[in-house]
């Protein structure tokens, strides 16, 4: 086993880097399964590359706030580890690519120094907390939420109860009723609002993206601040035992509750509250970190270019609540941007602003707290950056996810499309520039990374083949998403799949046609008037694939001709283990049930205990090539085929045995007799597998 140490202060999580260090060894001498090992690495944020050989590591960066200090800091690890540059995903996440597997272990340990993790931001977890970039600053917002939103990352980061879910779990917040954190497509969405002087939140639940939108339900008007964290845990609780684990395209929050129905899902969430360790949890939003905002002597500056200056301070000056302060939005183009750039902007808000940037649901810096004054001094140092490009959060800001770039899903180019269409929107559509009211964005695939399914004007990377059996980049064209605020939102519509390099032509269709007739509606608005197949009926010739050109076969940002190539998607694969793997297993979570029994977390250690009896009893229908689709699916097929014909002999039905855990509050006593539990059945499941293959033998 390698010998590795950290200069990590915190014993946990020294602990979690040291871990992976070895199995990383354990990997590499064959001691550890490779599906195993990819569960593990996934939920410390190490993603397989479509390149072999090279992780993608992802950032994890709750409602994307990041100081001065872990902006070097993060740029300091990926001129070490990576290639220099720094990618802004659609969660508020950063991502640096081309990351050798082995140095993994020492590039999380230099991020843990300035307070910076990996863990849980890919995998079966619940992933990086978003919120709307403008919290604290907003105008329109009832309150901040930023403390709600850290204080909820903190609580489930490392905890037992969503480490392995059946799928991703997703979570955000929205400071005022624009819903800019887009509550409707989240399993939780949190709305700050104020109700008789009281802070909470409008709680919507159930939403989700991908090849099968659904828009989230309505689960409180609202429900008070101290409540959010003990509703979650009630929440992904339900969805541990239920959620589907087999179909990873059926696994998430939104397909168990299609199943259920809100009614049902609240039914179960109410058998969980016992179970639940916190009934209340206040959040001192006072405790918060105020903003550190820079006293300096405002510079002399000259504006060479004023036309140039007045664009960009019509489109990228956010107003700020506090009197005297704006924010700067930076349009960074793909999301990507490198060194030079991070450091030097590090340097300026330490220096003129608040000590912090916010990273954007599309891709974007915001910069909050700049005095007024300092508005063109900071135009000047950030023209030197690259970072005045008018047009923030405007049609011409496109999204787009790193598609065959990096990921082993995507199918067709998307980075590559994104920047020619920002450049015909640039060129040929100037005066959209100051359009907010058209939202384009372009996923790679159907997992829709670059939320292109609840844009006004969407693209998903697909194939096409014809009828010689040609396979040529296709792009779905889809229309009439968006968000109206307040929860509620608008999944666009599928209307016609082109060959990829069509894929401006569709776009000049569309906006002229718009231009032409849209009567001063927004796209949404002229879209419901339209419908669905208005917009076909012209988009429909782009649609031939009989008459395709050699270029046709070439996909955007490449030379080479197009070769469908999918690899196995590791956002949230479901793992398949060996028996011998899953009782190893078993027993493992037992000493951690006991480690944390011992450190007086009984809820802790309660659910150690309850993951090693599934665990256990999953083993066993393996073996015997049963269905292990949900844990409640595992508990009820273990009682059937193993305890009610006498195979396992237990005390009660199994049922009865192991939901003890949500009949019973989390005391020291329950969670040392469940703990013993545990230890019984795991003993006679052993002896009852070590019986049958000494009979097959």
């Amino acid at each position: 086993m390698q010998s590795f140490r950290t200069e990590i202060e915190n014993p946990v999580v020294e602990k979690d880097i040291i871990d992976l260090a070895n199995k990383i060894d354990m990997f590499h001498n064959g001691k550890l399964d490779e599906e195993k090992f990819r569960s593990l690495r996934l939920a410390r944020g190490v993603y397989g590359q479509r390149q072999e050989g090279v992780q993608m590591i992802r950032i994890k960066l709750p409602y994307g706030k990041v100081s001065s200090e872990q902006l070097r800091t993060i740029s300091n690890v990926s001129e070490e580890y990576s290639k220099g540059r720094l990618h802004i995903t659609t969660r508020q996440d950063i991502q640096i690519h081309y990351v050798d597997l082995d140095r993994t272990p020492e590039l999380w340990a230099e991020l843990e120094k300035s307070d910076i993790t990996l863990r849980e931001a890919c995998g079966n977890t619940v992933r990086n907390v978003t919120a709307s970039e403008t919290a604290g600053i907003d105008v329109d917002e009832p309150f901040d939420v930023s403390p709600y939103a850290h204080a909820l990352f903190q609580y489930f980061l490392r905890n037992p109860i969503s480490q392995e879910l059946g799928r991703k779990f997703k979570v955000s917040f929205s400071s005022s009723d624009a819903d800019t954190g887009l509550s409707y497509m989240h399993d939780l969405g949190f709305i700050a609002k104020i109700e008789n002087g009281e802070r909470g939140f409008k709680v919507m639940l159930g939403g989700g993206l991908g090849s099968q939108p659904r828009h989230a339900e309505l689960l409180y008007d609202f429900l008070p601040t101290d409540k959010i964290i003990p509703l979650m845990e009630g929440v992904v609780r339900v969805f541990d035992r239920y959620g589907e684990r087999k179909s990873r395209a059926k696994a998430r929050l939104k397909f168990l509750m299609k199943d259920l129905g809100l009614d049902g899902f609240k039914a179960l969430l109410k058998e969980e509250q016992t179970a639940v360790p916190i009934k209340s949890f206040p959040i001192d939003a006072e405790a918060y970190p105020k903003p550190q905002i820079a006293e300096v002597a405002i510079p002399n500056v000259v504006i060479e270019d004023q036309k140039a200056f007045d664009a960009w301070k019509a489109t990228n000056i956010i107003p700020q609540k506090q009197e005297g302060y704006v924010a700067i939005g930076i349009k960074v183009l793909l999301g990507d941007f490198y060194l030079k750039e991070a450091r030097a902007l590090a340097d300026l808000v330490e220096k003129y602003a608040a000590d912090e940037i916010r990273l954007s649901l599309r891709q974007n810096i915001v910069v909050p707290f700049v005095k007024e004054e300092l508005i063109p001094f900071f135009y000047t140092e950030l023209k030197k950056l690259g970072f005045t490009e008018a047009g923030y959060n405007r049609a011409i800001d496109i999204t787009a996810c790193p598609g065959t770039d990096t990921c082993n899903l995507g199918i067709a180019s998307s980075t590559g499309i994104a920047e020619e269409l920002e450049r015909i929107m640039k060129e040929e559509y100037p005066d959209y520039i100051n359009n907010p009211d058209v939202v384009i964005k372009i996923s790679g695939c159907m997992n829709a990374c670059g939320q292109h399914n609840m844009a006004n004007i969407g693209f998903q990377g697909m194939s096409v083949r014809t009828k010689s059996k040609l396979v040529a980049p296709a792009l779905q064209v889809l229309l009439g998403g968006g968000n109206m605020g307040n929860g509620e939102g608008r999944f666009a519509d599928k209307v016609v799949k082109i060959p990829s390099k069509r894929g401006p032509e569709a776009l000049r269709l569309i906006l002229n046609d718009f231009d032409a007739n849209g009567n001063g509606l927004s796209f949404p608005e002229y879209y419901a008037e339209k419908e669905q197949m208005y917009f076909y009926d012209f988009l429909k010739d782009l649609t031939d694939v009989e008459n395709l050109t050699p270029d046709d076969f070439i996909d955007w940002g490449n030379s080479e001709e197009y070769i469908q190539a999918i690899g196995v998607g590791e956002c949230a694969g479901v793992v398949i283990d060996l028996i011998a793997t899953l009782l190893f297993e078993s027993e493992e979570k037992i000493q951690t049930a006991a480690t944390t029994f011992n450190e007086g977390k009984w809820a802790a250690s309660i659910y150690h205990s309850y993951s090693s009896m599934v665990n256990t009893a999953k083993a066993i229908l393996t073996s015997e090539n049963q269905k292990t689709n949900t844990h409640a699916g595992i508990i009820k097929d273990f009682d059937e085929k193993f305890v009610a014909n006498g195979r396992i002999a237990l005390d009660k039905g199994f049922e009865e045995f192991i939901l003890q855990i949500n009949k019973n509050e989390p005391t020291e006593v329950f969670a040392k007799n469940y703990l013993n539990d545990t230890k019984v059945f795991l003993g006679k499941v052993q002896e009852f597998r070590n019986a049958e293959l000494a009979k097959a033998n």
